[in-house]
């Protein structure tokens, strides 16, 4: 078993949605990048729902975006895990991303959305309790992971339902 942490949150102030794993996979934890491993279908997702290119360099998917209004992030900071596997990790010595901070800082922030169960399971049950009452809706999507077996039409039309009426440019 191995301690694996996560990243800072990709985020403008303005964000309105903030997309919410679990933990980055071990190929997303040696590139150090969101999503990376090949047939996750998070980025050509997101490409598609906010208009940009899924195969353009890292950095220009991350501007467009966050641009866009969205914001990712983890809601484990750090925890015991083995392989990529959501499953992997260990139920002790979890370690939760500091969510009352996050949504101080962004404060425009009307949705939150799970990619997959795990993350939604988690934050129920250590954060959501710890965190004062906001005018939030919480929404768990179909997970990206190519381990979650749904078509990808199938997952593409989930999440374009739900984030496509909060995406657009913010203001700069």
């Amino acid at each position: 078993m191995n301690t694996v942490s996560s990243f800072k949150p990709l985020a403008l102030p303005y964000a309105r949605i903030l997309i919410l794993g679990s933990m980055p996979g071990v190929e997303s934890l040696q590139r150090q990048q969101y999503y990376a491993h090949p047939r996750n279908g998070f980025w050509p997702i997101m490409a598609k729902i906010a208009g940009f290119d899924a195969s353009a360099p890292y950095g220009k998917r991350v501007e467009a975006l966050t641009q866009s209004g969205v914001a990712v992030w983890d809601v484990l900071a750090r925890c015991i895990r083995s392989g990529s596997l959501d499953s992997a990790i260990e139920r002790h010595d979890r370690v939760y991303n500091r969510f009352a901070d996050f949504f101080d800082a962004h404060p425009g922030v009307a949705l939150v959305c799970f990619n997959g169960a795990e993350a939604k399971r988690s934050f129920d049950r250590a954060v959501l309790p710890t965190l004062a009452a906001r005018t939030i809706r919480y929404v768990q999507l179909p997970s990206t992971s190519p381990a979650h077996a749904v078509p990808f039409q199938q997952k593409l039309d989930v999440w374009r339902a739900e984030l496509g009426p909060h995406l657009g440019k913010l203001p700069s």
